[in-house]
């Protein structure tokens, strides 16, 4: 495919969902990139404070006409003063990752966001370096002597992610710390539960709730034998998920969105595709107990907010909610349930361990990417950026 030299300008949001429908239907899961919700055109809705832009890669095909292969939603953010743009592509862009050679894609997009009058360029390729299995990690945790899971042997290395790790520092990119980074970079592990098998065949719900621990299935059997119910809600709803979302972030000490990005969010994604995002309510006799979004792209869904009641944990409302979204991504046809991302800790004393060891508890797999990336292109300009975010903390 890159024979011959591929060229980038900017497309339309059409042929940018195009390209996504046309990658997500059996990307999920792979190591050679999967699409993301953060790369579909509605997401620049998402995210008013940025300059949008669609681009999209194009190659001669066979009677010699262009034909497109590849494409990205491109964030700019303009830094304070100056008018030049930090271009960020969040877990993108959206080609061909399982190649042998990368500048081939890479340097004509670097071409075209420096006229657009980027100083620098971070992207987040959606390749799996290495994979852990929830046996491993619950033994890691275990283990003392471990306290990442970076000091713990993988089940999987991905060839295709290290020649694309390989190939990045080869053209000049910079690794970024997943901990911090502008506009608080995306994670760098995250936790799956895998929907097929390693033959690619769907499993059955008996099979996903038997890999999950005694723990979680006790819990999903108490939620329904107290009479939890857990329905789907309409964007009405918002509000009443707004309001268990800020108590959670009080009570867990976090910063909250405010209701209007999630009706923003809806609208967006909600007009782009009529299944690509939904809202789920667990009550326990009228009260609401927990409340969650689902987001779906092909054959790959996340869970990507949440929230619940300090009151009546003990009905298990967010064991609940969770088993019924994994149960409607495998009803839906998707090969990954992603519940988003964990830090790397094994420590049992490290605050953070709590999260990885609730998710542990689906039976899934720990996941890390090749993480994010920089591309300095105005190299005063650059470091006059990255010395702001030093002082922004």
């Amino acid at each position: 495919m890159t024979s011959e030299a591929l060229t980038v300008r900017t497309i339309t949001a059409e042929e940018h969902l195009a390209v996504v429908r046309s990658l997500s239907r059996s990307s999920a899961g792979s190591s050679a990139g999967s699409v993301s919700f953060l790369q579909t055109p509605a997401w620049a809705a998402v995210k008013p404070e940025w300059k949008a832009e669609s681009i999209g890669w194009f190659a001669r095909g066979a009677t010699g006409s262009e034909v497109i292969v590849g494409a990205a939603l491109v964030l700019y953010r303009q830094l304070p003063k100056v008018r030049r743009y930090l271009a960020y592509l969040p877990e993108g862009p959206l080609l061909d990752w399982d190649t042998e050679d990368l500048g081939a894609w890479l340097d004509p997009m670097a071409a075209h966001l420096r006229e657009a009058g980027a100083f620098g360029i971070r992207i987040g390729p959606p390749v799996v370096l290495r994979r852990w299995s929830a046996a491993q990690i619950k033994e890691g945790i275990a283990d003392d002597a471990l306290t990442s899971l970076t000091s713990l042997p993988p089940t999987e290395r991905s060839q295709v992610g290290a020649r694309v790790v390989s190939q990045l520092q080869e053209l000049g990119w910079r690794p970024q710390s997943a901990e911090g980074g502008f506009a608080a970079g995306q994670p760098q592990y995250n936790f799956w539960i895998p929907l097929v098998d390693a033959e690619g065949t769907p499993r059955s719900e008996d099979d996903v709730l038997a890999a999950m621990n005694q723990q979680w299935r006790r819990n999903i059997k108490k939620a329904t034998r107290l009479g939890v119910e857990v329905e789907r809600g309409e964007t009405s709803d918002l509000a009443a998920f707004h309001e268990l979302y800020a108590h959670t972030a009080e009570r867990d000490h976090f910063t909250p969105r405010p209701l209007s990005y999630f009706k923003t969010m809806f609208d967006a994604l909600g007009a782009e595709e009529p299944d690509r995002i939904r809202l789920y309510l667990a009550r326990h006799e009228g009260d609401l107990v927990a409340s969650t979004i689902w987001i779906r792209v092909g054959a790959h869904t996340w869970y990507s907010y949440g929230a619940s009641s300090t009151e009546k944990r003990e009905v298990r409302g967010s064991n609940a909610i969770q088993w019924q979204m994994i149960r409607d991504s495998l009803a839906a046809g998707a090969q990954v349930y992603d519940l988003r991302g964990i830090t790397a800790t094994l420590d049992a004393d490290d605050d953070h361990v709590g999260l990885i060891q609730f998710k542990v508890g689906t039976g899934g797999e720990a996941v890390e990417y090749a993480g994010e990336w920089d591309l300095p292109l105005n190299r005063p300009i650059y470091r006059a950026f990255e010395l702001y975010m030093k002082r922004r903390g």
